[in-house]
This record gives structure tokens, sequence and C-alpha cells, in this order.
């Protein structure tokens, strides 16, 4: 296994062909039933139709008095109308008998309207005399009184399949009587890491050693976008170690590391010799060793070992396909306002550059440290911006799109 002969670069891929090919390769995920109280953020299966109507009786939207609205339609300041208070009633009362005439009801928000009110007047319009009510103004038939099915009404669809559920929904499922949902099963994401010269993350680097920073940060990321992460531990290159490494049970494979044509990047020839290498190289900066691929029925995304360009690739590539199956959408996750740029910024014609930048009272500026490498920039810098492939300079002044880490 250890004669493996490198891959050079046949063709870098345009960042948009790298996206289609990506997003033609996703997996079918399977469905699960869980309770509807944990299903926030996830992919719902199938399409929810009520049962019941919200709510399901006349029901008071004011604290005040149930009363019938023909009985006070000539009520004035100078003639008011007098009505006895016949009761009480409150929320989760049964419902209670009919309302005789010349009566008026208390009744709490929420409660249930009497048969024979048809309206409800708030207590703060109303002059209370012991055990009756004087009335000085008309109210129309309805006011204040909530209908059976005014929310949601019986039979109604409440929730398309596809959507992702956010905590209204989950209020709603509730109040409907739902309480356990069909949603997509999770993608599952499992990280394999290379390199020779990588310690566990959280170790202190030693002589040439360097502590693993991409595995830390890609879980994060993975987190972040609905997936289950799993990880296995740092892979030696060599290459019957990361064959055997990428023989897992997943949805999605991320590789870290040994990703370029050098003498020790040995996965994209594991992946075009035991898979399939679909992608290999894109005319990105950083980033441009990308590669994408199929093994064992399950896409792979490989990402460089730099960190940068491994935060870059995922953002573009491999987290667009995990955001896309947990029903977040492809867009990037980040926060985004348009600023005007405050300097001059070239790239390559045919090229696309994500540049790490500042933002100031004067514009967007590009940040110092702009190497593949350098993971700090990211963490000092405000966000990113992307010139696209068909720019080669965008120019003081221009308005760009910034992406706020």
């Amino acid at each position: 296994m250890h004669d493996v002969q490198m891959l050079p670069f046949s063709e870098r891929s345009s960042v948009a062909h790298a996206i289609a090919w990506a997003d033609r390769v996703l997996p079918d995920l399977d469905t699960e039933d869980i309770a509807s109280v944990h299903s926030d953020g996830r992919v719902l299966a199938r399409t929810i139709t009520s049962r019941v109507n919200v709510p399901g009786f006349h029901r008071s939207m004011m604290d005040g008095f149930a009363v019938r609205a023909i009985e006070i339609e000539k009520a004035t300041e100078s003639d008011p109308v007098l009505l006895r208070v016949a009761g009480e009633i409150y929320p989760g009362d049964a419902t209670p008998r009919s309302m005789a005439a010349g009566q008026a009801v208390r009744i709490m928000t929420g409660a249930p309207v009497p048969a024979g009110a048809d309206a409800v007047i708030p207590v703060e319009h109303v002059h209370l005399r012991e055990s009756a009510i004087l009335i000085d103004h008309p109210v129309i038939a309805g006011k204040h009184v909530g209908l059976p099915g005014e929310d949601v009404a019986c039979g109604q669809c409440v929730l398309e399949a596809g959507r992702r559920i956010r905590p209204q929904d989950i209020g709603l499922l509730s109040s409907i009587g739902i309480n356990s949902v069909s949603v997509l099963r999770k993608p599952r994401v499992h990280l394999v890491t290379t390199g020779n010269e990588l310690l566990p993350a959280g170790t202190t680097p030693v002589d040439c050693m360097i502590a693993d920073a991409n595995s830390p940060m890609l879980k994060s990321l993975v987190n972040r976008d609905g997936g289950e992460f799993t990880f296995s531990g740092i892979v030696p290159d060599n290459p019957a170690s990361i064959l055997e490494a990428l023989k897992v049970d997943t949805d999605i494979l991320i590789i870290s590391g040994g990703s370029s044509v050098g003498c020790e990047d040995y996965v994209p020839h594991l992946l075009a010799r035991y898979g399939e290498l679909g992608i290999h190289g894109i005319r990105m900066r950083p980033g441009s060793p990308i590669g994408m691929g199929m093994f064992q029925n399950h896409p792979v995304f490989i990402l460089p070992g730099n960190p940068v360009a491994c935060l870059c690739g995922y953002d573009f590539f491999a987290g667009r396909a995990i955001r896309n199956l947990t029903g977040r959408g492809s867009a990037l996750p980040y926060r985004r306002n348009r600023i005007p740029l405050g300097e001059s910024l070239k790239s390559i014609e045919g090229r696309t550059d994500y540049v790490r930048v500042q933002v100031t009272a004067d514009g967007v500026f590009k940040s110092s440290q702009q190497g593949a490498s350098m993971l700090f920039s990211a963490v000092q810098s405000d966000g990113f911006l992307i010139i696209p492939e068909s720019a080669a300079v965008v120019s003081p002044g221009e308005t760009v799109t910034v992406y706020y880490y």
C-alpha cells in the first residue's frame, strides 16, 4: 500500500461546479418519530393536519362581562343600561348554562362564553353597582369573543413536510394535541483527520508537532449545522490506516488533511481507487486542494489540513450539504451586511477568493494575515467577503457583502 502514486490536479473545478456536484450526491435520510417537545430544528417528514379546532369553543378575549349586544344597543351616558351580574366564569370552567335576559356574567380572558351571550365588554368600560353593572355605550355582537377554529380549523394543514421545526411550531403542535412527529433522521457526519505531525486537540505543541485544531473546529461546525458528529481520533499518514478509517457507517464523511498532491497526500488517490473521486482541485483561495467523491455510497468531502482552508471548504461544501439535509438551507449561516469597500482588493479572474476582513467606520478592509494556516486571523477578523470568479479587482467604494463571524 505504500507505493501509492499521487494524483496531480487534472483540472480545477469552479466553485459553482463543485457545489452542483455535491448537491447531486446528497443522501436520502430515513425518518424517525420523536417527541414534539424535542423536535426544535428538525426537518418534518410528514405534513401535519389538525384534528381539532383551536379554540374549540367560544372564548372571551378580555377580562370583563359577557353580555347580549342587543340588550345594550341603545345604552348612552345619559341613559345607561343596568344588567344583573349572574355569576363568574374562569378559564377551564365547564361550558356554563345559558345566560338569561337582563343578565351579565363576569368572565376572564380565555374562559368559555355562556350560551345566550354574544359579546364581551371589558371591565374598565362598565360601572360596578354591587351585584349589577351599568353600561353607557353599545358593543357589536362578536366583540371580544374568539370563535371556534379561529386560530386553527379542524382539517387544516398546519405544517408542511420538509419544514424545519421552530419553537412556535412546537407550541402549535402541542395546542392541537400532537405529542410526537415524524422527522428526518439527523445526518451522521464522521470525521477522519490525518497527519503524522498532529497531536491530540488541546495538547501543548512540542518540537515540530502541532496540536489538532481542525477536529474540534469541525465538530462545532457540524453541531451548528444540525449534524450528528463522530470522530475516532487522528490517523497517521499511512494509506492502509487511512483506508481502514474510511470504512465507517455514516451519511457524510469528512476527511481533514492529505488533500493535496504531496508525497503524503494519499486521500485523493485512495478515493479514486476504492470509491469515486468526483472533484479534486477547486479554483478558490484558500482551499484549492479540496476534493469530493463517494465511498461506500456516501459523499466524501476532502478538506485541507490548513485550518482556514478547512473552515472555508467546510462552509462552502460539506456544511452546505449538512445544512440542506437538516432544513437550514444552502446559504452561508452568517449574519451579513452590505458595506462599502475601503480599499482595492485584487483577485484572479476565474478564481473565487475568501477574504478575511475588518469592518471600520471607514468601510471594509482586508485583514493583514490571509494565509490558509493563519487561524488566529479568522479569530481577529470581523468576518469575510467573497470575491467571485468573475471579478479580478474590487474597487474602493464598491459595496460588498460581509459575512460576520
